[in-house]
């Protein structure tokens, strides 16, 4: 196992932990109603495009460092989960930004004209239906997930090594899932840009 990283101290990094993931999640229920009204001069959509990269990318490291971890490979293992998260702060900057300048896109609404007809509705099918229950699954995983991981990385970065293991064992299948259906939700909502 590795040596501590950070010193122990559970109140202050509780408090740090749940401040940090509500002011987060304030943050992104606030700003993902606003839109700003001004050309930045390139499709605001590649916003969204670099969230399904980062997610993508996410997925693979969260394989590699759990692979890492299983070979006893705890150094790769350390670095792997941290570029992890901090990738996940980058998606979370995009994800703001994708928000706040490109306003929502309506699954299906093919003229996007921001109202789903019965027309557009038959045409997406089931498809439009499979979208929705990926979504009702991937908001409210995503919203819990980043006190999970913070959490677990503070009790392996103090050498909690059992209580990071325990940790893991909730925090690494949300969190791969939510990268996982972050990228499906793009792909199915992409065609909607305009």
């Amino acid at each position: 196992m590795l040596e501590p990283s950070l010193e122990k101290n559970d109140s202050k990094a509780k408090l740090l932990i749940w401040t940090v993931s509500i002011v987060v999640f304030a943050a992104v229920v606030f700003l993902v109603n606003i839109k700003f009204n001004f050309n930045l001069g390139f499709n605001v959509h590649v916003f969204a495009e670099a969230n399904a990269i980062i997610n993508s990318i996410v997925a693979f490291l969260l394989i590699a460092g759990l692979i890492a971890a299983k070979q006893q490979n705890y150094v790769l293992h350390k670095k792997i989960m941290l570029a992890a998260i901090v990738l996940s702060v980058l998606f979370l900057v995009s994800y703001i930004c994708h928000h706040l300048f490109a306003g929502e896109t309506r699954f299906g609404d093919l003229n996007h004209d921001g109202i789903l007809s019965d027309d557009e509705k038959a045409k997406t099918g089931a498809a439009r239906y499979i979208y929705y229950f990926i979504l009702a699954t991937h908001i409210p995983l995503a919203a819990i997930i980043l006190p999970f991981v913070l959490f677990t990385a503070y009790r392996a970065l103090i050498g909690e090594y059992d209580k990071h293991k325990k940790l893991v064992r909730i925090t690494w299948p949300i969190w791969f899932y939510v990268a996982v259906t972050g990228v499906i939700v793009y792909l199915m909502i992409a065609p909607y840009y305009h």
